[in-house]
């Protein structure tokens, strides 16, 4: 149950060039919106047509540019879950579903299992525009379960529901990803849901791909720029190193001592924003005073954003975000000096 892709394609002001390889796990593609995620499934699933390359599930091939191999979607066995679900308007529920049901002795045990799984028993006769985003979600999970196969692919399936529905129609796309034997490819821009649904992330900016990870390690340990925003880092500056363990932040003009090794193709630093720390004068490494610009409530804590006294004032980059337990924040106000540090070890050194 693997997955093999190396394609490109070519879309004038927009170039396509991914290469990854998984194998009985939910990935990930995570990423900006218009980075390639969307269009990488559509790839794989045979709507869009790459201009060179392979791909290959479970060791068939769907498309290998050499050879002259390019099978249309029906025949690939790919289930490809849309942003807007893609369910037939004029067909009800049962229709949907049996629509690619395969024929054979036990297709009515079948269709009764999917409608018992998915929840849906009692909407057979509906119509999709009688349905809520969160029924409609879950007959097309159905409809792509009937099809048995062998890879599903997911295109931000909650984006489209409210809040209220996603956290429950969220655990029941978990149990459904947990039961698939195969792989899953799971496209998102939202960090907490790739962090709660999938095993492994694979980064994508402007069309290209990092290289896959597990998701406790890009949130542990981001080694680019873009994994390290995607994985939430909130404060980040241009550095120039000083030493083997030591660098100039520009753009908040501090010196920083790592615990990292400063290699030669570093060219930012990270720190997440419940790692800055209020400190006395004289307490710890890469201590440094910033001034106040404001202070926000949010429902579990406190946001203080803060300039570092030696930094440019028109440069956004100089900002740095603190999130703090409330009652840690008590008596803070806008135009206060504060003296913050970070620990050496919190410091993470990003590639471009």
């Amino acid at each position: 149950m693997s997955i093999r892709v190396r394609i490109k394609k070519n879309f004038g002001s927009f170039a396509l060039d991914v290469a990854f390889e998984a194998g009985g796990e939910t990935v990930a593609l995570l990423g900006a919106s218009g980075c390639g995620k969307s269009m990488t499934l559509k790839c794989i699933a045979g709507v869009v047509h790459p201009d060179e390359g392979e791909i290959v599930v479970n060791g068939e091939t769907l498309f290998d540019s050499a050879r002259g191999i390019d099978l249309p979607p029906q025949k690939r066995h790919v289930g490809l879950l849309f942003q807007n679900y893609a369910l037939f308007p004029n067909m009800t529920v049962e229709e949907n579903i049996r629509a690619v049901l395969k024929k054979r002795g036990d297709a009515e045990e079948r269709f009764r299992s999917l409608c018992e799984k998915f929840y849906i028993g009692g909407l057979e006769n509906h119509y999709p525009a009688q349905l809520s985003g969160g029924q409609q979600q879950r007959v097309a999970l159905a409809r792509i379960m009937a099809s048995e196969p062998g890879i599903v692919m997911l295109d931000e399936p909650l984006s489209a529901l409210d809040s209220y529905l996603r956290w429950q129609l969220e655990g029941e796309l978990a149990r459904t990803l947990e039961e698939f034997p195969g792989t899953a490819l799971y496209v998102s821009h939202n960090r907490d849901e790739v962090y709660r649904l999938c095993e492994k992330v694979c980064v994508m900016k402007e069309g290209r791909n990092e290289k896959i990870r597990t998701v406790e390690d890009l949130f542990e340990s981001p080694d680019t720029l873009a994994s390290s925003l995607l994985s939430g880092c909130k404060n980040y500056s241009r550095i120039e190193k000083r030493g083997d363990h030591s660098v100039h932040a520009v753009d908040w003009n501090v010196d920083l001592t790592c615990t990292a090794e400063v290699l030669s193709d570093v060219r930012y630093a990270g720190i997440r924003a419940h790692y800055v720390e209020l400190c006395g004068e004289g307490e710890g490494e890469n201590a440094f005073d910033c001034r106040i610009l404001r202070v926000t409530q949010d429902v579990f804590g406190t946001i203080v954003n803060l300039r570092p006294k030696g930094a440019e004032s028109n440069h956004d980059f100089s900002r740095i975000r603190m999130e703090m337990p409330k009652r840690e924040a008590e008596g803070l106000r806008a135009g206060d000096v504060v003296r913050v540090r970070v620990k050496p070890a919190d410091i993470m050194l990003l590639r471009e």
